[in-house]
């Protein structure tokens, strides 16, 4: 978008130099920038007017037309710092949370997730714990538990293949099971 913008703006030698001023004023808001979008559309049609009719020989004509270029190239140029900064801005304030994640300052300034809203009426919202700054951070698993689970698991499946093993023999009155 930044390059039609800017392209509408200088090669039109400032007849169109207003539309990227309309994007910074509809995308910021700021009445600046609308009162400049509004003010260089007749100034821009004036100067391409005072073009058209002078004849060459008056430098009157070559004012007024270095005067238009001179107003788009200022108008893209506002326009391209304008719209950098902007987004510039966006990410930075985008960085640090999602921008559909609304969060709630607690304690200490820390962002903490807003509650969320019942979702029927009537239904009670679980309040969220308060932070307390001096309890102790929950550890991750030891690397020593992960070979109990395992053993644990080795053990279960050992018994369940002795468990089969009976009902599979017919000396245990179980049946063959289709071999």
């Amino acid at each position: 978008m930044r390059v039609l913008f800017s392209v509408a703006g200088l090669l039109s030698c400032g007849l169109f130099a207003c539309l990227p001023l309309f994007q910074v004023a509809l995308r910021r808001g700021r009445w600046f920038d609308w009162a400049a979008a509004w003010v260089t559309l007749p100034v821009s049609i004036g100067l391409l007017g005072i073009v058209g009719t002078l004849p060459e020989s008056d430098p009157w004509d070559d004012v007024a037309l270095i005067g238009s270029m001179v107003l788009s190239a200022s108008c893209v140029a506002y326009y391209l710092v304008s719209d950098i900064r902007f987004h510039r801005a966006w990410r930075r304030s985008t960085r640090h949370a999602p921008f559909h994640v609304q969060t709630a300052h607690g304690p200490y300034g820390f962002p903490q997730p807003a509650p969320p809203a019942p979702p029927y009426p009537g239904v009670l919202n679980p309040q969220p714990q308060p932070y307390l700054p001096n309890a102790p951070m929950p550890q991750p698993p030891s690397r020593r538990a992960a070979p109990a689970r395992i053993d644990q698991v080795r053990a279960e499946l050992d018994e369940l293949s002795d468990y089969l093993r009976k009902h599979e023999d017919p000396r245990y009155g179980g049946h063959e099971g289709g071999r």
